[in-house]
Order: C-alpha cells, then sequence, then structure tokens
C-alpha cells in the first residue's frame, strides 16, 4: 500500500461528525479528517506491517495518518532518533497515547526515552515520558529496579502543574501501582502524594490512591466469589 492510497482510504471514510465529536476530546482537528479509530485499525490490517509507509504516513501530518503510522511501524526498526523526532511532532494526548501504548513500549529504546522525555519542558513530550511508562507496566515490559526507577521519576515530576503532565503522570503510577512488584511501593506513594501541601501532588495521590484501591476492592471480591465457587463444589461431593 502506498502513502498515497492509504490517504484517500482514510479520507473516504471521514466524516464531519466524528471531526466534531474529536473537538471535544481535546484533539485539535486543524490537520484532521475524522476517521474513527475502528476504520483506522482496520486499514492498518489491510496494510500490514511496513515501516517506510509508517515513516511516509508520518510526513503527511495528518492525524489519522500518523495514528496508522502507529500501527503499520516496525518496533524493530524504529531508531531512538525517529523516536525523539516523532515525540517532538506531539501536539495532542492521543497521539502521545497511541504511540507509546501501540509502539514505542516495543522497542528496545523504551525505558531510555522514558527518562529522557521526562525531563522535557514541552507538555506533550514529558506527557509521552509517563504515557510510555504506564504502558511498559501495564504491558509488563519492565522488572522490579526500572518499575522503582518508574516510582522516583512520577514522585520527582508529580508538583508539574500542567493538565496532560500530571494525568499522564497519574496513569504511570496507578499502572506500577498495580504491579505486583512494586505494589506496595506504589501504594505508599501514592498515600505520600496525597497528603502533600502541593496542590498538583494531593491531587495526584488522591487520584492514584482511589483507582489503587477499587481495583484492590475487585480482586478481593474475585476472590471471594472463586473461593465460594470451590467450597460450593466440594460440599456436592
Amino acid at each position: 500500500m502506498s502513502v498515497d492510497e492509504a490517504v484517500e482510504w482514510l479520507r473516504r471514510h471521514a466524516s464531519h461528525a466524528t471531526r466534531d465529536g474529536m473537538a471535544r476530546f481535546a484533539i485539535p482537528t486543524d490537520h484532521a479528517l475524522g476517521v474513527g479509530m475502528k476504520d483506522i485499525q482496520s486499514l492498518a490490517k489491510q496494510a500490514g506491517r511496513d515501516h517506510a509507509l509508517a515513516q511516509a504516513l508520518w510526513d503527511t501530518g495528518i492525524y489519522e495518518a500518523r495514528t496508522l503510522a502507529a500501527y503499520v511501524a516496525e518496533p524493530e526498526l524504529l531508531t531512538a532518533a525517529q523516536m525523539d523526532r516523532w515525540c517532538r511532532d506531539f501536539d495532542n494526548w492521543a497521539i502521545c497515547d497511541t504511540l507509546c501504548f501501540v509502539l514505542f513500549d516495543r522497542t528496545p529504546h523504551a525505558w531510555r526515552k522514558v527518562d529522557q522525555w521526562a525531563s522535557r519542558r514541552d507538555e506533550f513530550q514529558k506527557r509521552a515520558a509517563f504515557a510510555l511508562l504506564a504502558s511498559l507496566a501495564l504491558h509488563g515490559r519492565g522488572d522490579a529496579a526500572a518499575y522503582r526507577r518508574g516510582l522516583a521519576l512520577v514522585e520527582r515530576e508529580a508538583g508539574d502543574e500542567r493538565n496532560f503532565v500530571r494525568k499522564g503522570a497519574s496513569w504511570a503510577l496507578r499502572s506500577l501501582g498495580r504491579r505486583d512488584e512494586v505494589r506496595e511501593a506504589g501504594l505508599e506513594l501514592a498515600q505520600r502524594l496525597s497528603t502533600s501541601d502541593v496542590a498538583t501532588e494531593r491531587w495526584l495521590g488522591k487520584d492514584a490512591l482511589r483507582d489503587l484501591r477499587k481495583a484492590d476492592a475487585r480482586k478481593a471480591a474475585t476472590k471471594k466469589t472463586a473461593v465460594k465457587k470451590v467450597a460450593k463444589t466440594a460440599s456436592r461431593k
């Protein structure tokens, strides 16, 4: 599939309603066509993995073409320099999170980029550090030492007041807190931040703590149900 064919397909599947809906979710529509994610993923299956196509799609600057690039790029061919170039182009949370969740966290450069991008000044580049950290934790692509370094980064940057950075940091903390390797450390950090005198840190801690406690409650309820089923089955024998 050529880049022209892909873009033409996207244009045919675009709608004003979808484009208008994007604006309500803080996704800029200046360079968007208005194509739903389901259609983009469908096109990705047709195109298959094609790194050259992914680079050409990214260069169009079209939101949906860049989203498609996340699905057709080949992680093993993605260089650290290319990740930096694409990260510098991030102008909204959706493209940032998609690239991190479906592509960047599959590369051997992922953890190094978490460390590097966490110090960036640009809001979406810095969010990328935490979106990537969350993705690595959710997909289990790390060990206890790496996850602890991630928690340290969250704590170090917890005072950043910018909306998309603090929400990204919360996502990272919530994701790390679900890892058995650092569960207690994640809960302790969330608890500590929740009592901070700094408003942004306090919001981050409370947001993560609420989510982690809900996850624990669901896990306990599931375990209790399983025990009851086993007991019930045993009583019938």
